[in-house]
Order: structure tokens, then C-alpha cells, then sequence
């Protein structure tokens, strides 16, 4: 049976998740920093996963708990990022507790440092996104179905209530961590365990239709649910690309691991050494919690700038490197002082790491989206009236057309390329916060667009805009730099170049031929697929 805290280790537990809420809000972004963030952040003032208010499969349960804390807050992204940093807390607690139970003291505090100091945890616990929240119910669920696995068999209807709401923030913990809860419900009675699958049932049941009926009935929440995996996550699975593919997503698992625990990642050769005794039932129960998510990442889908989802394995993870890194200090008693110093460096480096590294989830490049999103913000009001100018963004996680529609609302803003649905070829268009898909451009109040800038200084946007600017007659386009940003405009009779399909006003000798060779081209690859 799975111990009690006592009062020191209620202590220790309540120190660990301060530290854990102070560093997340001191670094905690204060604009929506992903494209994702701001699907979520349009989702609190209306709900529609057509729109992608938010993208499908619409994690219903996210935006109600984020639309409960934006009363309190009145800002949509710091009521978001309050979300991380309580799912931060809460994660590290459970880490804390389960690693307590299976180990002892010195193990638990081991565990919990790998948490705190994760470069990869601390961010996520200062942005607007859901993986951290996902993170605490993972853990809550491991731990949870650890004393199912224990014989604590009147747990089984909560813990299928709680994976039934950790589905309702991110659907995907019904895929990955249903089966870990199936497998400690393999020794329960028969009425037992449909009485555990029961609540489970009721408990989806009770979001899912009031989402299917929020996002417009079965039809459109599925049509959209269909088009967005077509779009991106379908394209490079296991049963329609090389195995390449899948090797190249296995190294990613690899470097996202990295980028986890940093310095601390060294602690994995602990079971190299085969000193810890190897409990079976843990080392099953870990493997069982473990291993969906990872065939899922490595044979179906996974993206570096969707590191997050790693996330979703931190506790299992932290836990038994805990025990390795214990074991390994516990060793030779008189060299702790030179262990001690070793320790302090690993968090140093992890510190480091999260700060400075030029990585799109460190603290440096969140403050460098954060200025630019702000110097736009200032100076494109400042050379294009709102009356005027219609504003074409990119499919980009960063400084996208979402990010320009939302940070500068009285503009109509518009997302480049086209793209084609099951009833046809629309475009993503946004006025005042809100979304609509649209057949055809408005156009005739506006007389220029301009492009929304993308991030500086990386070379593949750069190119990206490049080959845009290639579709267009150089002659009739303007560029003004500020900075480090270039703001591209040109006649809106232009429009059909770009969009050939919701631009349809096309103007006898406007338009030159294209220069050959020249391609249309996306940024599916920065599409979410969150």
C-alpha cells in the first residue's frame, strides 16, 4: 500500500512546487507566443474548431478551464500561462510523491530537480499551451493507476473520471494513457471493470456533446477534425513514407530528450550500470505508460516545434533517473563534496540552457518574438491605415496571420496560401478577434495589402517570403524596413496572384506572366497539427 507524507515531506512537497510557481512566473511570457496559443485565446470569447477557435480536435475542457480563469484575469494569455504554472506545480508535487513511494526521500528530491530545472518543462510552464497541463494529468494518472495496481480498486471510477477530463484537455491522453489504465484495471473484477470503462464513457460523454454542438453537430467538428489531419499529420506516417522518416522522428525523441533535462540527461547511464534492484512491476507498469506515446511520435507524427508532446512522459522519466542519480550520489560517501559541485552544475547548465540557448523554447527567443510582435505591433498602424490595408500573414507558428489578426484587430487580416477543404478552396480570415472562412476576398474597401513580417534572422523564412515576393511584379511592390523588419506592400488588384481562387476580380493587363520556374508555394510544414 503507498505511503502517507508525513509532515517533513508535506513540507518538502509544498517547497518544491513554490519554486516551481515562482520560476515559471518570473519568466512567463506575457503575449501569445505560439499560433497555438492564440487558437486557444480566440476559443475563450468563441468556440468553433472549423475555425480553428481552437484547431481541432478542439480540447474543450482546456478552453473552459482557461474561459474560468480569463474572469479572473481579463487576459487571455495570462490566464493561460496561470493554467501551466498550476499544472507545473501540481506535476511536480505527483513526480515528488510517486518517485516517494517507489524509492524513498533522497530519490523523490532527485526527481523533483530534474522537474524544476528541465529546460523544456520550465518553458512550457510560462507559455499559453496545453502540454504542461497534460504533463500533471499524466503524472496524476500514473500515480493513480499505480495504486490500482497496488489493489486499491475503489479508485477505479475516479481515475476513469480523471482520464476522462484529461481527454477533454488534449484528446490525444485518451490514446496514450487509456491503455496504462486498462492495464491496471487487468486484475479488478469483471463488474469492477465496467464499472472503471463505464465512468470513463460518461465522462467523455458529458463534453463531448455540448463540443459537438458548440462546434456546429457532428458534420462540421469531424470535417474539420479530417481536414486538418489530412493536411499535416498524414502526410509522413509510417504506411506512406520511407522509414527515414520514422528514423529521423527517433533521433528528434532523442534530442527532445535532451533538450528535457539538459545536463541532467547523463543520469539515464545510471541503468547502464545495473546497481538499482529492477522491480518487474514497475519496470512493466513504466513501459506500459510509456511506450503509446512513443510509437505514436516515432511511426506517425512529430515535429521539432511540437516538443511539448514529450512532455507527456516527464514524470516516468524524472522519476527513474531520480533513482539513478541517487544511486550514483549515494555512492563513495567522501567525494559528495566534489558530487555536490557536479549537481550544482548540471542545474547551472540547465539554467543556461533555458535562458540563452537559441532554441524557439528558451527564455532568449521568447523575448525576441515578444519584441518584434511589438515592434510590428507599433509600427505597421504607423505606415498603413486600418481603413485602407489588408494585412496577408503567413501558416506560421510564429508571427503568423494569427498573430496579426490578433495583436492588431481593426485591420482585416488574411492568411496566405489558400486552403482546400472537403467544400472547396477558402481562406482563413480574421476582423476583430474573430475567424471566418471565406470563399471571396472583400477587397473594395482596401486599395494595398501588406505582408506580415516573419520572425528575423532565420534564413528559411526569409526564403519562404522571398519566394512569395516572386509570384508578385517587382515593380509594383514596396518595401520599407524598420529595423529589422520589412514590410512589403503592393496594389490590392494584385490580390488574384496570391489568391486565385477568392481573388477573382482579375484587371485586363495587371497581371505579367510569372517568371518561369516559379512554384506556388505553403508553409504546410509550419502548420500546427498540435
Amino acid at each position: 500500500m503507498l505511503k502517507v507524507m508525513n509532515t517533513r515531506q508535506k513540507l518538502d512537497a509544498s517547497i518544491l512546487a513554490c519554486a516551481v510557481a515562482i520560476s515559471r512566473y518570473l519568466f512567463r511570457s506575457h503575449y501569445l507566443y505560439d499560433l497555438d496559443s492564440v487558437n486557444f485565446a480566440l476559443a475563450l470569447e468563441r468556440f468553433d474548431p472549423r475555425v480553428h477557435q481552437p484547431h481541432p480536435p478542439g480540447y474543450f475542457l482546456y478552453v473552459c478551464l482557461g474561459r474560468c480563469l480569463n474572469f479572473i484575469f481579463h487576459d487571455a494569455n495570462l490566464a493561460l500561462v496561470a493554467l501551466s504554472i498550476a499544472a507545473s506545480c501540481g506535476s511536480i508535487v505527483v513526480i515528488y510523491k510517486m518517485a516517494l513511494d517507489w524509492y524513498g526521500p533522497r530519490e523523490a528530491w532527485f526527481a523533483s530537480m530534474l522537474f524544476l530545472f528541465s529546460p523544456l518543462g520550465w518553458f512550457h510552464g510560462t507559455v499559453a499551451l496545453t502540454y504542461s497541463v497534460e504533463a500533471f494529468f499524466s503524472a496524476l494518472l500514473g500515480y493513480l493507476c499505480w495504486c490500482l495496481e497496488c489493489g486499491n480498486l475503489a479508485l477505479i471510477a475516479p481515475v476513469g473520471v480523471i482520464l476522462g477530463i484529461s481527454a477533454g484537455i488534449r484528446p490525444s491522453s485518451l490514446l496514450f494513457l487509456g491503455p496504462l489504465y486498462l492495464f491496471s484495471l487487468r486484475n479488478a473484477p469483471a463488474y469492477k471493470k465496467i464499472e472503471g470503462v463505464s465512468a470513463l464513457g460518461l465522462t467523455l460523454t458529458a463534453w463531448i456533446l455540448p463540443m459537438i454542438s458548440a462546434s456546429g453537430g457532428f458534420g462540421a467538428y469531424f470535417g474539420a477534425l479530417i481536414s486538418l489531419w489530412r493536411t499535416v499529420p498524414s502526410k509522413d506516417t509510417v504506411f506512406n513514407s520511407s522509414p527515414a522518416t520514422s528514423i529521423a522522428r527517433a533521433v528528434t525523441i532523442v534530442f527532445i530528450y535532451l533538450l528535457t533535462f539538459g545536463a541532467a540527461s547523463v543520469a539515464a547511464l545510471g541503468a547502464l550500470q545495473g546497481t538499482v534492484p529492477t522491480d518487474p512491476r514497475k519496470k512493466s507498469f513504466t513501459i506500459v505508460w510509456m511506450a503509446p506515446a512513443l510509437c505514436f511520435f516515432t511511426f506517425i507524427f512529430l515535429k521539432f516545434v511540437n516538443s511539448g508532446y514529450l512532455l507527456l512522459l516527464a514524470a516516468p522519466a524524472c522519476i527513474w533517473l531520480g533513482c539513478w542519480a541517487s544511486d550514483w550520489y549515494g555512492k563513495s560517501p567522501w567525494r559528495r563534496p566534489v558530487k555536490l559541485t557536479l549537481i550544482g552544475l548540471c542545474a547551472a547548465v540547465n539554467v543556461l540552457i533555458f535562458l540563452e540557448s537559441p532554441l524557439y523554447c528558451s527564455y532568449r527567443s521568447v523575448r525576441k518574438f515578444e519584441a518584434q510582435l511589438e515592434g510590428v505591433r507599433t509600427i505597421l498602424p504607423q505606415l498603413y491605415a486600418a481603413n485602407d490595408t489588408l494585412i496577408i500573414g503567413f501558416d506560421s507558428h510564429f508571427l503568423g496571420y494569427r498573430h496579426a489578426g490578433y495583436y492588431l484587430p481593426d485591420y482585416f487580416t488574411v492568411q496566405y496560401p489558400e486552403v482546400s477543404l472537403e467544400e472547396g478552396v477558402r481562406v482563413f480570415a480574421m476582423h476583430q478577434r474573430d475567424t471566418r472562412l471565406l470563399t471571396e476576398l472583400p477587397i473594395s474597401p482596401y486599395s494595398r495589402f501588406v505582408i506580415f513580417p516573419l520572425p528575423g534572422g532565420d534564413a528559411g523564412y526569409a526564403k519562404y517570403l522571398g519566394n512569395v515576393k516572386r509570384l508578385l511584379p517587382s515593380q509594383s511592390l514596396r518595401t520599407v524596413r524598420v529595423g529589422e523588419d520589412d514590410f512589403v506592400s503592393g496594389p490590392i488588384a494584385l490580390l488574384p496572384l496570391l489568391f486565385p481562387s477568392a481573388a477573382n476580380f482579375r484587371q485586363p493587363g495587371v497581371y505579367p506572366p510569372l517568371h518561369s520556374g516559379v512554384q506556388d508555394v505553403n508553409t504546410s510544414e509550419h502548420r500546427s497539427g498540435n
